[in-house]
């Protein structure tokens, strides 16, 4: 009996259930979401390097003329306590000239890709300090466990590519690259930041087509490490249902409810007596399919005052009747057919309904 007692507690806390919405939450809060950051490094490349293609040869000439300022003006200056900082200054902003709209474009490109891989999410836990995040047996782990032998296939698969990528492009323009000697600075310097453009777009898309497997991966083992067991299942739905927020909030959802279910029957009833002001109770009642008039909606106070505005806009008749309209809302529910010791209170209230509508004909 205890061999089966231990199997069946094995079993309980083995995660073989999907997460829930609600666990799948609590993770994201935490950081924890499926993401490949293979997706983000491809895209940064193909973005940068397709901006740098566009926009090279602008950048190209700011940069060669902060060299040639460099060289020109700032070489034969006097180096004093009072131009040191100027020329410093000077120097900064026209390298953030030419570097922020790299950087720029980068972290937009960055943003982005984070973006349509997790959507909107900002989760401060993820970059609190944890003692176990230097825990050296734990970091063991993941060096030896099957996400690193992943990662390290993964590797070896890019830096091959990429190597091979690299190859057939400078093979195919073997001429050009055995000629740069023969050319002027100006035109070697163009000639060879053409060429890194190409091999960074190339490398770029390879890298892209690379990463969609690897973003399936992520989610795959995502949903397999963030898996509970049917423990975990009942426990959370445990917390659920004792929470006083979520009863609460189902209570009121269910009252809402039943209350337009109720607000729904009340054109059809056929009389709806009151008390007048805090008591409404309606009647409906249908001689071939009831054995009694059925209660089909009965409120007080604010309730009341809405039954008896659909019932005036729905043209059924009301009823004043002070004890009975008390006895009805005390004595029976929704759904309940009209006690017997109220037949003869109610028959009088109908045939005086029915006398009127007949009157109305």
């Amino acid at each position: 009996m205890s061999y089966i007692k231990l199997d069946l507690q094995y079993f309980s806390q083995e995660k073989t259930e999907k997460a829930t919405d609600k666990k799948k939450q609590d993770t994201r809060k935490k950081g924890q979401v499926a993401k490949s950051t293979d997706v983000n490094t491809a895209f940064i490349l193909l973005v940068v390097f397709l901006f740098l293609w566009m926009f090279g040869g602008t950048l190209g000439e700011k940069l060669f003329a902060v060299f040639t300022h460099t060289f020109q003006e700032y070489m034969l200056m006097e180096l004093t306590e009072q131009s040191v900082p100027e020329l410093f200054m000077e120097l900064i902003y026209e390298s953030v000239v030419v570097v922020l709209p790299i950087l720029l474009v980068s972290m937009i490109a960055g943003i982005f890709s984070s973006y349509i891989q997790v959507g909107p999410l900002f989760a401060p836990e993820a970059i609190k300090m944890k003692l176990s995040k230097i825990d050296p047996i734990q970091g063991a782990k993941r060096i030896f466990s099957v996400r690193a032998l992943v990662e390290l296939v993964k590797s070896l698969l890019k830096i091959a590519l990429v190597g091979t990528v690299v190859f057939t492009i400078l093979w195919l323009n073997l001429d050009k690259v055995l000629v740069l000697s023969q050319k002027s600075i100006g035109d070697g310097f163009a000639q060879i930041a053409t060429l890194a453009a190409i091999m960074g777009i190339a490398v770029a898309l390879l890298l892209l087509v690379l990463a969609v497997p690897d973003y399936l991966y992520q989610r795959y083992d995502h949903a397999k490490q963030i898996k509970m067991s049917k423990q975990d299942v009942k426990d959370e739905r445990k917390n659920m249902e004792g929470d006083p927020r979520i009863k609460g909030k189902r209570r009121q959802k269910q009252m809402e409810m039943a209350m337009q279910r109720m607000m729904q029957e009340v054109p059809n009833a056929d009389v709806v007596i009151t008390n007048p002001t805090h008591f409404a109770v309606a009647l409906k009642y249908d001689g071939e399919k009831m054995a009694a008039p059925v209660i089909v909606a009965k409120g007080v106070d604010f309730v009341a005052q809405k039954i008896k505005g659909i019932a005036k806009d729905n043209n059924v008749i009301t009823v004043e009747n002070r004890p009975l309209a008390r006895a009805l809302y005390a004595q029976t529910e929704i759904g309940d057919v009209v006690p017997e010791d109220l037949f003869k209170a109610v028959a009088e209230v109908l045939a005086y309904v029915y006398r009127l509508k007949n009157k109305e004909v």
